[in-house]
């Protein structure tokens, strides 16, 4: 790493270079005017030619361009904005002073120079930078590892289905690296499939986590046990293994489970305080209201199950709350546009029919994850 010394009269790039020399700092560059410190940097180029800064000196008052118009250049200038720039002036201006700093300098040394002054106020600039950069190293690998996690946690999700009896699809677009939000399907058997959609309380690391224990358990769970009333109590009984005495977090979801029998032509559903999902069969609309409180909340739960026929074909919309909450907030509104598309869909996926509502009516940046999952029968 290196010093790099900005002045236009090299009697005073030769003092500061001598004092440093002297105290150790041996990796030293010099310049003598903001134009060729740029030229140095590479400012104004698509690359850096050196990009291996610890700390620049520069002199305030320089012909052409000053020393706090140049300080305001590096740091429009994201390869260098977070090194430290100490200025080394003769002027005595507070005011001057007080604009250098405005610009980003991150220190003054007043000339005539004093060498245990200068030196202090570097060490204390490195220091600074040294700490600037473990936290910008230590935010690279847990955005690494946020990465990582988000690519296992969507690796987890169902692919869609497209057999001969149903079809199967979801949009997924979290608020954040991570979502709290999951879906999962399962072939049960030659003509039943097992559909579930859940909302984990908040999002994030922790919520992402919990959906990933869950997921684990899932599969096992749907494909082992038929009743549906027992699939949600064994659910709840995994959650409340979570539960930490101590904690004041109590970590639930709402979850909307169905079961669909294409040669029944039957629905059969739960939905644990979940929004209700809806479906679209010989020309009625039928909500799948909450029939029982949200996963984990209390140690046992009290489940009824719905159970509904087509004979046509039928058209299932699943969703969380962060799509309504993208609508207009009234929730017959909500309604209608949902049931709209379900009444409308030509085969769309999704992320069409999302789409068509979210761009128009959203006023405000995404605030939660968003989950829909469509199913049309064969």
């Amino acid at each position: 790493m290196s010093i790099i010394i900005v002045d236009d009269n090299a009697t005073n790039q030769l003092i500061i270079k001598t004092i440093l020399n002297k105290a150790g700092y041996q990796n030293l560059k010099m310049a003598s005017s903001a134009k060729e410190l740029y030229r140095l940097l590479g400012i104004h180029s698509a690359m850096g030619k050196m990009t291996d800064v610890e700390l620049i000196l520069m002199d305030m008052m320089m012909p052409d361009i000053d020393g706090i118009a140049a300080c305001r250049v590096l740091q429009s200038d994201d390869r260098y904005r977070d090194i430290p720039i100490i200025f080394v002036t003769a002027v005595g201006d507070s005011n001057k002073m007080a604009e250098a700093l405005d610009a980003g300098a991150s220190d003054y040394v007043m000339k005539p120079i004093n060498r245990m002054e200068l030196l202090a106020r570097i060490r204390s600039a490195l220091r600074l930078k040294r700490e600037i950069d473990w936290h910008k190293e230590r935010d690279r690998r847990m955005k690494n590892k946020l990465e990582l996690a988000k690519q296992v946690q969507l690796s987890v999700l169902s692919k869609p289905i497209d057999d001969e009896h149903i079809r199967i699809s979801a949009l997924y677009q979290p608020s954040s690296e991570l979502a709290g939000d999951f879906y999962a399907w399962y072939r049960i058997d030659k003509n039943r499939y097992g559909v579930i959609l859940l909302d984990m309380m908040g999002h994030g690391i922790s919520s992402s986590l919990v959906c990933m224990y869950i997921s684990s358990v899932l599969r096992d769970t749907i494909t082992r046990i038929s009743d549906m009333e027992q699939v949600m109590h064994e659910l709840n009984r995994y959650m409340n293994q979570l539960h930490m005495k101590d904690e004041l977090i109590h970590y639930y979801f709402t979850a909307i489970y169905l079961v669909l029998d294409t040669e029944e032509k039957s629905i059969e559903y739960v939905n644990a305080g979940h929004p209700p999902g809806f479906v679209y069969a010989d020309g009625q609309v039928v909500p799948l209201e909450p029939c029982c409180s949200a996963i984990g909340l209390f140690d046992t739960l009290k489940v009824q199950k719905g159970k509904l026929y087509y004979e046509n074909g039928a058209a299932i919309a699943l969703y969380t709350d962060g799509l309504t909450d993208c609508l207009s907030g009234e929730e017959e509104i909500e309604t209608e546009l949902l049931v709209e598309l379900l009444r409308n869909d030509d085969g769309l996926e999704p992320e069409e029919l999302v789409q068509d509502i979210i761009p128009v009516r959203a006023s405000q940046a995404q605030k939660d994850d968003i989950c829909l999952v469509t199913l049309h029968t064969k």
